[in-house]
């Protein structure tokens, strides 16, 4: 009994471990999505960044516009300093600006996209 009471005392932290892994550390909830302006579209959605999770460096084909509810983070935008952003602050990326957002305590954001209708909402940047 005490082997296996051992054996379970090893595994089970594993497989905990692993199932965390496996979980997204960034959920995008898109709440609205319209064909507006002419040529684009605008979609709004709530945004989850796990804590110490980056969602990796990518652009936007047109402008993206947020607005931080929860926790903080770490914005880098190419070519301008590092921002620290906490809850209360907003934010805006220029189109097709590599950017990367860096989470600290975990950070639940509203995001608005206005983007050149047909085209993925983001892309990954090198």
């Amino acid at each position: 009994m005490m082997k296996v009471l051992a054996i379970a005392c090893v595994t089970m932290p594993a497989i905990v471990v692993s199932a965390i892994a496996q979980q997204p550390a960034i959920k995008r909830t898109v709440l609205r999505s319209i064909d507006y302006p002419a040529g684009y579209t605008t979609v709004t959605a709530f945004i989850e960044i796990a804590p110490g999770a980056c969602a990796g460096r990518h652009t936007h084909p047109g402008i993206d516009s947020g607005y931080v509810i929860q926790g903080d983070f770490v914005l880098k935008i190419e070519g301008k300093p590092e921002q620290t952003l906490k809850a209360g602050d907003s934010y805006e990326t220029s189109p097709q600006t590599p950017h990367d957002a860096c989470s600290v305590s975990g950070n639940k954001l509203i995001d608005t996209f206005v983007i050149e209708k047909g085209k993925p909402l983001a892309s990954p940047a090198p």
